[in-house]
């Protein structure tokens, strides 16, 4: 999904919950999984002309539903990697911790878009060290004895 733009992802969006019932496609049955997960979102999903222009303002206490749903597809792709290291393990915890998937997703999606913002903010690359610590705080673990290396310090 490289070089897509906020119309093309709203409609993968769209077109997954369209198949719902036919897809045979891994990725659309793990969108489907998501958005089946959020009743909230699917009048968007379903009515994707009414809001294909919409911009979610934070600041008037909105979220972007999207941007949620892929969040989601984001912390799966790298717990079905185990990338960063552990964080299989972490998403295993969580959710035997909350007794829900999505749930755990959403503790662990906090300390994803942190890491996103400070990257954006500062300029500077993803922090893997600061995210794999908020991460593991959320078992109640604390930092790593051996820091780990930044993808931008490679």
């Amino acid at each position: 999904m490289f070089n897509i733009n906020t119309n093309d992802s709203r409609q993968f969006f769209a077109n997954a919950w369209a198949m719902r019932y036919i897809t045979q496609d891994p990725l659309q049955q793990r969108v489907i999984k998501i958005i089946h997960a959020h009743p909230e979102y699917q009048h968007i999903v379903e009515n994707l002309e009414q809001w294909k222009d919409h911009n979610w303002l934070p600041e008037q206490g909105e979220t972007n539903p999207f941007l949620h749903m892929s969040l989601h597809l984001a912390l799966q792709e790298q717990v079905a990697m185990n990338q960063p290291f552990g964080i299989a393990e972490i998403h295993q915890k969580l959710c035997q911790k909350s007794g829900d998937e999505m749930q755990a997703e959403h503790l662990m999606m906090d300390a994803l878009v942190e890491m996103i913002w400070q990257a954006q903010r500062y300029g500077g690359g993803f922090d893997v060290n600061c995210y794999i610590t908020q991460l593991r705080r959320l078992i109640d673990l604390g930092e790593e004895d051996k820091p780990r290396l930044n993808p931008h310090e490679v």
